[in-house]
């Protein structure tokens, strides 16, 4: 019996040893910049909320948002604007996905309604909002969390909203949010002269580093509000600012909820991807991810020689200042789906320093260097090239990879316009 409760005693003190060297090392593997220790970021609606509604009480009040469009509580601004006695909101716009951002890239989304509020889809019949819906309006929210990547389209469905508010001579107001991946990284070539589109919109590095207000007094100021007959507009346009976001901040620093903002970012991880090799999935050459658990993380195709092209990545992926590793994985769906691919996953730093843009293209120079037979002409359908060619704003880094241009001119087209846009974005920085 003393054995039996021996026995018993020493097995409670290890487990309870154990559980203390787990939390020990749990506690010394958290980062620094956890939620728990994040500060606190006060938003533009938290701060309209404060106010009790000041700017647009006794209005006739448009929304634009989605699922992504809360207070740092977590709560629906467009729930809480439908609700509220004080506020007369007449009708909501939601971008490309839906308002519940379930709907795919590319997918036609329909009106309907949202809370007993008519919801007008953008991304449906129309891209533009109707002058006859806003004429009907004071003034046009906007409280959407954009990602910083310049070929997502909220942020050309913004420019659109701005453009229509000046032409229908009614005030637009942004409620500010952060940039997910942080102000300060600013990368990739600037949208080419005539090559502007609604996926490349904008005359901005591919990554800007900026919010959703500051690129939205640029776009003011800079007469990029052009409606479709190429005529320029100058909105009506408030900015409510964030209170305690820095430019050094990611989205985890920012103790805030994340809600998917479309089925491919349910993450801010998966920003980080996109940002690195979303353009290539336009190709159609490669899996980057989608139809996998970790859309944007994983890189690779079923016949590919991992091991040589490991060793080029190895050349830049230190100063790159990202880990890229050997991994194989199976899609559900998408590009090679239920095909066993080889290649990579990418772990991306949070620094300041990394280049996503950069970073993709060398990627894919490394494998043109071990498999240049992808990267034959004839290979790429036209609605792939044409495609590219929208997402990076013009056809010049396209003809480059494929015309078998060297590492070194490749990358200077991929940063083509870089050092302009950064003298440029200075004078519209809201925060240090």
């Amino acid at each position: 019996m003393k054995k039996k409760i021996r026995t018993i005693f020493v097995f409670i003190i290890i487990n309870i040893a154990t559980i203390a060297c787990s939390n020990a090392e749990e506690a010394n593997q958290k980062p620094k910049n956890s939620q728990l220790t994040a500060a606190k970021v006060t938003l533009g609606i938290d701060k309209l909320i404060k106010s009790d509604f000041a700017t647009i009480k006794g209005k006739k009040v448009g929304l634009f948002t989605n699922f992504s469009g809360r207070t740092s509580s977590g709560l629906l601004t467009a729930e809480i604007l439908a609700k509220s006695k004080s506020i007369d909101l007449k009708c909501i716009f939601s971008p490309e996905h839906g308002f519940y951002g379930g709907s795919f890239a590319g997918e036609s989304v329909s009106n309907s309604e949202v809370f007993g509020i008519r919801m007008i889809s953008l991304y449906g019949t129309t891209r533009r909002p109707k002058l006859d819906d806003l004429r009907e309006l004071d003034v046009v929210l906007i409280d959407i969390q954009d990602i910083g990547i310049r070929s997502y389209t909220f942020l050309s469905s913004v420019n659109y909203m701005l453009t229509a508010c000046a032409e229908a001579g009614i005030a637009a107001i942004v409620l500010d949010r952060p940039n997910p991946i942080g102000g300060n990284i600013v990368d990739g070539s600037v949208t080419e002269k005539g090559a502007e589109g609604f996926m490349s919109l904008l005359p901005v590095s591919y990554i800007h580093g900026l919010t959703l207000g500051e690129i939205s007094i640029m776009m003011n100021e800079e007469g990029w509000l052009k409606n479709e007959k190429g005529e320029v507009h100058k909105c009506d346009l408030t900015v409510i600012k964030m209170d305690g976001w820095k430019r050094n901040m990611r989205w985890e620093d920012c103790n805030l909820f994340w809600f998917p903002t479309s089925p491919q970012i349910p993450t801010p991880e998966a920003i980080y991807g996109a940002a690195t090799l979303g353009i290539f999935g336009e190709l159609s050459l490669l899996n980057i991810g989608i139809g996998t658990s970790l859309p944007f993380r994983y890189l690779g195709f079923p016949d590919m020689n991992e091991e040589a092209v490991f060793k080029e990545i190895k050349k830049f992926s230190n100063d790159a200042e990202i880990l890229i590793q050997i991994a194989h994985f199976k899609p559900f769906y998408g590009k090679f789906s239920q095909q066993y691919c080889k290649g990579f996953i990418f772990l991306y730093p949070k620094t300041a320093s990394y280049k996503p843009y950069t970073t993709g293209v060398q990627t894919i120079l490394a494998i043109r260097k071990i498999h240049p037979e992808l990267f034959d002409r004839s290979k790429i359908a036209e609605d792939r090239r044409v495609m590219f060619g929208k997402v990076t704003g013009g056809s010049t880094l396209f003809d480059a990879i494929f015309d078998k241009k060297s590492d070194k001119e490749v990358i200077t087209i991929a940063q083509k316009g870089v050092k302009e846009f950064i003298e440029l974005r200075k004078k519209y920085l809201m925060y240090e």
